[in-house]
C-alpha cells in the first residue's frame, strides 16, 4: 500500500438538506423556526468519500448525478473537499436527494429521491479501480449483482481490498441481491436492522455468522448506541462504541465505514478498525451533516488513546 491510501468509492451519491431540530411538522400552512438548515454531500459512496478524505486518503468517487442544480451543488461540495469527481457522470435522471428533519435526539425520518443513482453502474472507472488500494461500493443494491461482482472481482484481481455498505432496509427479500456479493467482499458493513432482517437470524451474533459463512471475510455490524458485532473467521467480538452525544445521526454509518476501511489500510486489526470507525462516527454525529467535524487520522488516534486511559 502507498503511504497515502488510494480509494475509489463507487455507488450512491446524495445531496442532503438537513433541518435541525424538527420534533414535529407544523400543520397546514404553519411555520417552524429552526437552528440550522445545512446542505451536505452524503450517501454510502459520497458521504464515505468525504470522511475518507478528511482522514487523509486520496479519494476518487464514481457514480451519477443529474444535470440540475442539485447535481452541480453535490459535485461542487465533493470537489471543494478535495475529492476527484471526474468519474461522477451526469445522467438524464434528477440528482439523488434527501430532506432530513432531525429530531432533538438526533434521529430522523428521510424524504428521498433515488434519481440518478440508478445509473451509477453505467460508466465504471476500470483503470481507477485497478490502481486503487481499496474499493468501497455504497448501495450495491442499486447497481445490480452482476455489475457489482464484476467491479469487486476486478478490484481484488488488481490487489485492492473491497467493502460494501447499503441503503436498503432489512426486508428479508433483499437478501437475494446481497448474498451473491459476499464471496467477493473483504468488509461487509451493515447496520443491525439490515443484518437481522436480511438473514432472519434471532440475534446479531447469529446474523453476523450467516453473513460471514456466505463469504464475507469480515462482518462488522453497527447497532446505534450499542456494541459493534464483529466476525472474522471463527472469532466473534462485541466491541464497545466510542460514546457520542448525537445531534444528527444521518452520516454515522458512512463515517464508520470510512474509519474502518482507513484503519484496515493502515494495517490495524479488525477490532482496532471498528474502534477507529466508531470514533470517527462519534465526531460526525456530534453536528449536522456528513461533512461535520474538524478531525484527521491523528486526532482520532489521540482520542482513542485518551479514552483507553
Amino acid at each position: 500500500m502507498t503511504a497515502v491510501p488510494r480509494i475509489v468509492t463507487l455507488g450512491a451519491h446524495v445531496l442532503d438538506t438537513i433541518v435541525q431540530p424538527v420534533d414535529e411538522i407544523p400543520p397546514g400552512q404553519g411555520s417552524l423556526l429552526v437552528d440550522e438548515i445545512v446542505m451536505s454531500a452524503a450517501g454510502p459512496a459520497g458521504g464515505t468519500a468525504l470522511v475518507l478524505n478528511k482522514l487523509g486518503a486520496r479519494v476518487i468517487t464514481s457514480g451519477a448525478v443529474g444535470d440540475d442544480v442539485a447535481g452541480r451543488v453535490l459535485r461542487g461540495l465533493l470537489a471543494d473537499a478535495g475529492i476527484a469527481v471526474e468519474h461522477l457522470r451526469t445522467g438524464e435522471l434528477p440528482t439523488s436527494a434527501s430532506v432530513l428533519p432531525i429530531r432533538s435526539d438526533g434521529s430522523r425520518p428521510a424524504l428521498h429521491v433515488v434519481g440518478a443513482n440508478a445509473l451509477a453502474a453505467d460508466v465504471v472507472p476500470w483503470e481507477a479501480l485497478a490502481a486503487a488500494d481499496h474499493v468501497h461500493v455504497g448501495a450495491p443494491e442499486l447497481l445490480g449483482p452482476e455489475n457489482v461482482i464484476e467491479i469487486l472481482d476486478h478490484a481484488r484481481a488488481n490487489g485492492a481490498t473491497t467493502s460494501l455498505d447499503f441503503l436498503i432496509g432489512g426486508e428479508q427479500a433483499f437478501y437475494a441481491l446481497i448474498e451473491p456479493l459476499l464471496p467477493y467482499t473483504d468488509y461487509m458493513l451493515p447496520n443491525a436492522e439490515q443484518a437481522l432482517g436480511w438473514t432472519g437470524a434471532p440475534d446479531l451474533h447469529a446474523a453476523a455468522h450467516v453473513l460471514a459463512e456466505a463469504g464475507a471475510r469480515v462482518v462488522a455490524i453497527t447497532n446505534g448506541g450499542d456494541d459493534i458485532v464483529l466476525v472474522e473467521g471463527d472469532d466473534l467480538v462485541d466491541i464497545p462504541i466510542v460514546p457520542a452525544v448525537p445531534v444528527d445521526t444521518s452520516g454515522g454509518g458512512d463515517a464508520f465505514s470510512a474509519g474502518f476501511v482507513f484503519a484496515k489500510l493502515r494495517g490495524q486489526t479488525s477490532v482496532e478498525a471498528a474502534r477507529f470507525g466508531s470514533a470517527v462516527a462519534a465526531q460526525v454525529v456530534a453536528g449536522v451533516g456528513t461533512d461535520h467535524g474538524t478531525y484527521d487520522a491523528a486526532s482520532i488516534d489521540a482520542l482513542l488513546s485518551e479514552t483507553a486511559r
